[in-house]
């Protein structure tokens, strides 16, 4: 089964109409959705920055426009990012599809209607700032807070690994999120997810995103939560990166997932 997956995302009305028109054509239900992951820059001055991803799939959507050299982006320390021709962001986005299996060996059941709360105090323990918080919240509540339960797993080094991310100059601390999540109709024990802190230091990167699995059953998640082999927190390259995606135990095979 083809699943999508999500990566950071600020609903502006005109950016969300283009990233309608990128998906579009794949969307035929709610549970065959594109990946959505944002990446912010926050030097310490003006600086001229390059991005590359290193994607294990494909790229099937990017803003800017994604080049040849990847994006090239003059940042300025509060995060705004100018291209060649003047035009400014506030980060740089992308989607794409690629074969991938999530980690649900631990995280958190949380009912529908507490959705909100547990999204922000989780995404300050990472280390998201309350702008980029409520970016995600925003994107990621309509999608979860009627579900009766949702199982929610943040993602590491199985994330960072599909989706290699080269930035020059490298960042003093890279930051990078990612949330897989399924809606379940009954709560389920899970072993609780530890969520390590993040420190932001110097010229700092910071990413967000996350992918929506189709709905278990709780017998199906039961299954899946089963516990893997001790693995290290590896943020996902560079110096301190903090991220997403493991893989989970009883795989869930799903086609798309977005790396930058």
């Amino acid at each position: 089964m083809r699943r999508g997956i999500f990566v950071p995302l600020c609903l502006a009305a005109l950016l969300c109409a283009l990233l309608t028109g990128c998906r579009e054509e794949r969307q035929n239900d709610h549970t065959d959705l594109d990946a959505k992951p944002v990446l912010y820059l926050y030097p310490e001055k003006e600086t001229e920055v390059n991005v590359r991803l290193d994607y294990d799939g494909e790229l099937t959507c990017t803003y800017p426009a994604y080049g040849e050299e990847g994006w090239t982006v003059t940042a300025a320390p509060d995060g705004t990012l100018t291209d060649g021709s003047g035009q400014t962001y506030n980060y740089l986005y992308w989607e794409g599809l690629s074969d991938g299996d999530y980690d649900f060996s631990q995280g958190f059941c949380v009912p529908g209607a507490d959705t909100a709360a547990f999204l922000e105090e989780s995404l300050e323990k990472l280390g998201l700032t309350r702008r980029e918080a409520n970016e995600f919240i925003v994107y990621w509540l309509p999608r979860m807070q009627n579900n009766p339960f949702n199982l929610i797993s943040f993602q590491f080094e199985n994330y960072t690994n599909r989706a290699g991310l080269t930035i020059t100059p490298q960042p003093d601390s890279l930051l990078r999120v990612f949330m897989a999540w399924q809606p379940l109709a009954e709560p389920v024990e899970i072993p609780e997810q530890d969520l390590p802190a993040f420190a932001r230091t110097g010229f700092a990167a910071v990413e967000w995103g996350g992918a929506e699995l189709p709905s278990l059953t709780a017998r199906e998640a039961e299954q899946l939560i089963t516990p893997l082999p001790p693995q290290g927190h590896d943020r996902g390259g560079g110096r301190d990166h903090t991220g997403a995606a493991l893989r989970p135990a009883a795989p869930v095979n799903r086609d798309t997932v977005p790396l930058r």
